[in-house]
Formats: C-alpha cells, sequence, structure tokens
C-alpha cells in the first residue's frame, strides 16, 4: 500500500505559467528522517512564466535550476525565464533527434497516423523503455546533477518539459540518494496527473476531431504519469546493480562521503 504523505504546505501555488511545480519537502526516508521543505523543487518548464511567477520563484532563494531539455525543447518552448542570481545548468537527458519523426506525428499526425504508433500498448511500451534507457544510458548526468547538489546547488529546482519524465527520474535518483522510500518517491511521481499539474498537449489540428476522446486516449501513455514507468526505472536499477546503493556506488560514483552531504542538505535533523 502506497504511504500516506504530509500535507503540502498552504503556500504551494498554482503559478499561471508553469505547470507541476511542487516541493519535494516532507517525504519519509527509510532512517524515519524527512525531506527538508524548501530544498528541493521540481516542475514543467519556466519559459512562459509570468512577471508574478518568477518573483515567486526569486523568493524561493534558488541557488541552481537544473534543466533536462534538449535543443529541441527549447526550440518548441523557449528558454527559461532568468531569475536573478540563480545559476541555470542545462543537462539535457535525451537527444535531439530521439524521435523526431514519432514526435511530429504526435503533433501533427491524423488519426490512423497516430493508431499505428501507439494503440496496443505501443505508446506504454516506448515510455517504460525511455525511463530505462535514462537510467542505463545518463549515468554522467545524474552523478553530475548530485554531486551539484552535494556541493553548492541547494535549494534547488529540477524541470524538463512536463517536469513529468526526465525530471521526474532525477528527482528519483535524488531522493534514492538520501534514503526517501521508493513507495514515497512513487506517490510524489503520480501527483503528476493532478488536472491542474498536467502538460498541456498541443496538436496541430486542435478542432473536436483532433482532440477527440479517442486521441486523448492515444496519446494519455505520453503525457500521464504511470506506476509502470517509475517501476521500470527501477527495475533497471536493480536488474543492472543489485540495488540503489550500487546503482549510486558503482554507476554514478557517489562516496558515501557525498551521500552524507547530500543527506545534510536536504534532510530534516536527525
Amino acid at each position: 500500500m502506497t504511504q500516506q504523505l504530509p500535507q503540502t504546505p498552504s503556500t504551494e501555488p498554482e503559478l499561471a505559467g508553469i505547470r507541476n511545480f511542487r516541493d519535494v519537502g516532507g517525504l519519509p526516508t527509510s532512517d524515519g528522517r524527512r525531506v527538508r521543505y524548501g530544498r528541493l523543487f521540481r516542475s514543467g518548464h519556466l519559459a512562459h512564466a509570468t512577471a508574478e511567477d518568477a518573483a515567486f520563484l526569486a523568493g524561493l532563494g534558488l541557488h541552481t535550476v537544473f534543466d533536462f531539455r534538449n535543443a529541441a525543447d527549447h526550440k518548441l518552448d523557449g528558454r527559461d525565464v532568468e531569475l536573478p542570481g540563480v545559476r541555470n545548468v542545462s543537462i539535457p537527458l535525451s537527444d535531439p533527434a530521439d524521435g523526431a519523426e514519432f514526435w511530429r506525428m504526435v503533433r501533427d499526425g491524423d488519426m490512423d497516423e497516430l493508431r499505428s504508433i501507439l494503440a496496443d500498448g505501443k505508446g506504454s511500451r516506448r515510455m517504460t523503455a525511455s525511463y530505462r534507457r535514462i537510467i542505463l544510458d545518463r549515468t554522467a548526468e545524474h552523478s553530475r546533477v548530485l554531486h551539484a547538489l552535494a556541493e553548492d546547488s541547494v535549494p534547488a529546482l529540477m524541470h524538463c518539459a512536463a517536469g513529468k519524465d526526465r525530471a521526474g527520474i532525477s528527482i528519483a535518483v535524488s531522493l534514492l540518494a538520501v534514503g526517501v522510500e521508493r513507495e514515497a518517491i512513487e506517490a510524489d511521481y503520480l501527483k503528476s496527473n493532478d488536472a491542474h499539474r498536467r502538460y498541456k498537449i498541443r496538436r496541430s489540428d486542435a478542432s473536436p476531431a483532433g482532440m477527440s476522446p479517442e486521441v486523448m486516449e492515444l496519446l494519455n501513455p505520453l503525457f500521464g504519469a504511470h506506476r509502470d514507468y517509475l517501476a521500470a526505472a527501477f527495475s533497471a536499477i536493480d536488474e543492472t546493480w543489485g540495488g540503489t546503493d550500487r546503482y549510486l556506488a558503482e554507476g554514478l560514483k557517489i562516496t558515501s562521503q557525498t551521500r552524507n552531504r547530500l543527506r545534510e542538505r536536504l534532510l530534516d535533523e536527525s
């Protein structure tokens, strides 16, 4: 059974131009501690932030914003807004050419094309494979993120486009490193399905036919947060390294000293 999470602080906003924002504070660790509020945030991209959104973010005291989008994402949505005194770090977790034709069909394809690439579980299988690939192929990038958090980058905000997949995996890796329970990581991940958080699907054909219930059902595996996806990431860790500790030590080159610094920066007092 999934753990009941502590109530999110009432100060969490519904930002006008930023989707899927939240503080991951309050999540429990295996040793009875919790992630400290105000240390680690996640969201969708910041390119469409309003002046009010930017003022809110500026008030968080952020040190670093990690942007996991690639060049194609930047071309589609734009660069993040500049926040005074905040370091922006770009760490693409997917290749701009990866699936370019696929995503063109998602945006522009007719019903026959969408059925051909997404029906009968093909969309879900693509997402599951993507989560496994990010764990297996992006160890250097995740190592860089964890070392940065341990050194000087907190408070930090992590985002990709929707704040669900690439950011979701990076948040999960960061939380695993400080001992957060997997069930709690999953519960936070699934919050990306909340109506006010979900990425707005953009299609060239915005007519009722182009955005029909069947189209939305076909697209849902791509734009929803699903337990099976995160489970695939965890399975990749277990199957390849035998568990979290070896994944962090051998896959990401995170020493026990670095993990202790991460706990000091991200967790409440023991």
